[in-house]
């Protein structure tokens, strides 16, 4: 049993049993939320000064105070108490023995039920901007991949079979389109992470005077909820934000996958260096690409998050219920989860390299790439497409039965196929003639992938 009375126990004739202070305690994890919930009280105690609720020297006395505990917490001095619950009731426990009375004003006008709404939202802004920071470091290993392999060619695949040959900084370029989207759904949810909920108090409101866009202007707040049931109900933001962050994790595993791919003997289109990989503890020879592997590996926990999440909330009436308070370790964890992830694949990728001429080799001999070329021409030829892919899957099944590649071929050998086909054609049938034809919107012609590039720089800072 707890020795002391509880600060909500007013109504209670017993002390709460030790087992449950055990089983509801969430101070071992929302204890990282400290410096969003002393921020979050210094506005509310100069609104209550300002409002009138508390004086002005109350409120100094509680600033003062809740500065000295967010000292002692940071200085790893402060003592946490489980029995006290959570982060929110450690620090009101602590200034009211610290100051007194004035410290026991403090929680005037508000609720648990909003002030963890609260420190929540403030701690998911902040997140948000510092993954927006790490998807761009990641963006950049990718855009100085492209720049310094820029011309470099590369197979490029569908069904993992052979299909086009592409530029690599085309390939590097289509991840940083990948993760600039996840970057664009994370500067939209802060919209609705950046909503004021203090104010609404329990789930109706207060009828006491005060001024939440007061409280707003000081926590930099655009907007203030619109009523107070949703608020304390709401938890949209946090499975908006899990979304997110679920898409930017899975973008990290199919990133993964083909690094695994692509340093492996078999393919030996890329040299991961030695510091980012592990060996066997058996078989001298290996080098394992442990780090692909393993957030291949954590993108399950991220999407597990998101799923329980989700599951938490489906059955949950108006307004709070004590389920909500298990929002916050699947949030925590996807969060630690995807900035460890973003930090590591950032230096990794700097620290990558292609195998250029393996890869022009591999481009150049094999896998028919320049068949669609060879099809394109001939529909320049005004041949209906139809007709030219036939003829071109002709061609490639002679190639087949004889042992050639296109670009192998005779003139006469491809006039057999059709007539139209002239010496103008060996130029669409070499590897570079195949990528720089590419000049659509968004295709891998080097002057396409130049002005990407340069578009993509300029977006990021790496160039004035």
């Amino acid at each position: 049993m707890s020795n002391e009375k509880k600060m909500w126990g007013g109504r209670f004739s017993e002390k709460t049993a030790a087992s449950v202070e055990a089983f509801s305690a969430s101070i071992h994890y929302d204890s990282r939320l400290y410096r969003q919930d002393i921020a979050g009280s210094k506005a509310h105690a100069k609104m209550l000064a300002h409002q009138g609720l508390i004086s002005a020297e109350e409120c100094e006395r509680i600033i003062d105070g809740l500065t000295e505990i967010g000292a002692e917490i940071a200085a790893g001095t402060f003592v946490f108490r489980p029995e006290l619950e959570d982060i929110h009731m450690n620090i009101e426990k602590a200034l009211a023995d610290k100051i007194g009375d004035a410290g026991a004003r403090l929680h005037t006008a508000r609720s648990r039920n909003d002030q963890i709404n609260l420190d929540t939202r403030l701690y998911m802004r902040q997140v948000s901007l510092e993954i927006i920071d790490q998807l761009s470091a990641v963006q950049k290993a990718f855009v100085g991949l492209a720049r310094t392999y820029l011309g470099a060619v590369m197979p490029g695949y569908t069904h993992l079979q052979r299909a086009q040959p592409v530029l690599i900084s085309h390939h590097m370029l289509a991840y940083h389109e990948m993760f600039g989207r996840d970057k664009e759904r994370l500067r939209d949810g802060l919209k609705r992470i950046n909503v004021l909920p203090l104010g609404e108090a329990a789930l109706a409101g207060t009828g006491l005077p005060i001024d939440r866009d007061f409280v707003a202007r000081e926590l930099d707040f655009p907007k203030v909820s619109a009523n107070s049931m949703d608020t304390v109900a709401d938890r949209d933001f946090i499975i908006e934000f899990c979304s997110s962050c679920a898409m930017i994790q899975i973008h990290l595993s199919r990133l993964s996958e083909e690094l695994v791919l692509w340093s492996s003997e078999e393919f030996k289109f890329v040299e991961l260096a030695d510091a980012f990989c592990t060996g066997s503890s058996i078989m001298p020879q290996k080098k394992n690409p442990d780090i692909p592997e393993l957030i291949r590996g954590k993108s399950g926990r991220v999407v597990g998050n998101l799923m329980g999440l989700l599951t938490l909330l489906k059955g949950l009436p108006m307004t709070y219920n004590r389920d909500l308070q298990e929002d916050k370790e699947p949030l925590f964890d996807t969060i630690d989860t995807v900035q460890a992830s973003l930090a590591i694949m950032a230096e990794l990728l700097v620290n990558m390299t292609f195998y250029t001429d393996r890869l022009e080799q591999l481009t150049a001999g094999g896998g028919f790439m320049t068949a669609t070329d060879l099809a394109d021409y001939l529909v320049r030829k005004n041949v209906p497409f139809r007709q030219a892919h036939a003829i071109v899957g002709e061609t490639v099944a002679y190639c087949i039965q004889e042992n050639k590649d296109l670009p192998d071929l005779s003139l006469d050998e491809l006039r057999t196929f059709s007539n139209t086909i002239d010496d103008d054609v060996f130029a669409v049938l070499s590897v570079q003639g195949s990528v720089n034809s590419r000049l659509s919107a968004g295709g891998t012609a080097l002057q396409r992938v130049e002005e990407a590039l340069l578009a993509a720089e300029q977006d990021l800072g790496m160039v004035a």
